[in-house]
């Protein structure tokens, strides 16, 4: 398999016409929000080699924020925090014994103390994504934890063979359907978990023996992303089974916090490895449910649109996401207008910020073209 190497990313801000100097102020105040203003940043050096996101808005540090900040150092080449956040999290949330070693406490205390026990399987195929890239970006280093690449492949080994002979526990995917696990004791999914964009990297860097896998954990993902979302809403559940209906564990079968970032990966992933027209359909009927609803009507709905009696937890977020998903259309004036929406509002600000806001920084990277899978040509 030959590498991936895309030149050309779209920039969507300047379609819409946004000037240079207005899409580069607004990508690195947004860096700034979040790693440098003193009033609004969650990233914080950490002694001399470490440091963490913190979740603002339960005081913790997760794998998710760790990953997300080591996704957004990458792609902003910045290797000093890139190896600050990976220190810590290999340092004070790998797991080291019982059925989820080698696995990360999906949360820990702001003083590195393990709280949630378990993983969460977002967090390492973000990790596995951020330290592939990492490599490609800076090269390995010989000593662990920095020999990236050696890193992301060991750690996707175990994702995929868990409880077979000699490995403890419970896989991340599930082998027969190659669909991510929202845990991996449960045989039930996360629509948002699906990253196939990132899979097409596992199947070409991960472990020789593991490459068949993640090609046809590809295709399952493809798949299932469409399947999981309402034909007419496109409005996906928190938590779905494997045939993509939604499933109410915990209450959280319906379009709520977690579901948003389905759409940003259906944008990425469209402009990776081009538009399906599966795609189109989800983010048209998506947006269109949300066009020309201002941020203090978003509600908490089921996925067939009815609203709950209930706020949106994280709005900002929200828009974030469906701004991102445009990247997956052909709708110019959708595009337009969620996209103008989305560039005219700025972080968010308050306890809740930490959420939205990597969801805003990620949606600001991909529609100014700065959400990459490969630097040549820069």
């Amino acid at each position: 398999m030959t590498e991936f190497n895309k030149t050309t990313y779209r920039n969507v801000f300047a379609e819409v016409g946004y000037s240079d100097k207005e899409i580069q102020d607004k990508l690195q105040s947004t860096w700034d929000h979040i790693f440098v203003n003193p009033e609004t940043k969650f990233y914080f050096n950490v002694g001399d080699d470490m440091g963490y996101m913190v979740d603002t808005g339960n005081t913790d540090v997760r794998t998710e924020g760790q990953s997300y900040g080591m996704m957004m150092a990458v792609q902003m080449d910045r290797q000093d925090i890139f190896d600050r956040i990976w220190n810590w999290t290999e340092t004070k949330m790998r797991l080291h014994e019982g059925p989820h070693a080698g696995y990360f406490s999906w949360n820990g205390t702001l003083d590195g103390e393990k709280i949630g026990g378990g993983p969460a399987p977002d967090g390492e195929e973000f990790f596995a994504m951020a330290l592939f890239l990492a490599s490609k970006r800076w090269g390995d280093r010989e000593e662990a934890p920095f020999n990236y690449s050696e890193q992301a492949s060991e750690l996707l080994h175990l994702c995929v063979h868990k409880g077979e002979e000699g490995l403890d526990g419970h896989p991340m995917w599930d082998p027969e359907t190659y669909l991510i696990k929202f845990v991996p004791e449960l045989d039930i999914s996360d629509p948002s978990y699906h990253v196939p964009h990132f899979y097409e990297f596992f199947a070409l860097w991960a472990n020789e023996d593991d490459r068949d896998f993640w090609k046809k954990a590809v295709e399952a993902s493809r798949r299932y992303i469409p399947l999981s979302a309402h034909p007419e809403t496109g409005m996906n559940p928190e938590y779905a089974n494997f045939d993509g209906t939604p499933n109410h564990l915990r209450d959280h079968g319906d379009f709520y916090s977690d579901s948003y970032r389905m759409a940003a990966n259906i944008g990425l992933d469209s402009e990776w490895f081009g538009k399906r027209d599966e795609y189109k359909t989800v983010v048209e009927n998506l947006l269109t449910f949300f066009e020309d609803k201002p941020l203090n009507e978003y509600k908490k709905y089921k996925i067939d649109g009815t609203a709950f009696d209930e706020d949106s937890l994280h709005p900002i977020g929200l828009l974030a996401t469906n701004a991102m998903a445009t990247l997956a259309i052909d709708n110019e004036e959708l595009t337009k207008k969620t996209v103008t929406q989305f560039f005219s509002i700025p972080p968010r600000e308050g306890n809740r910020r930490y959420y939205d806001n990597c969801l805003y920084f990620f949606a600001v990277l991909a529609l100014s073209g700065n959400y990459r899978m490969s630097w040549e040509n820069k």
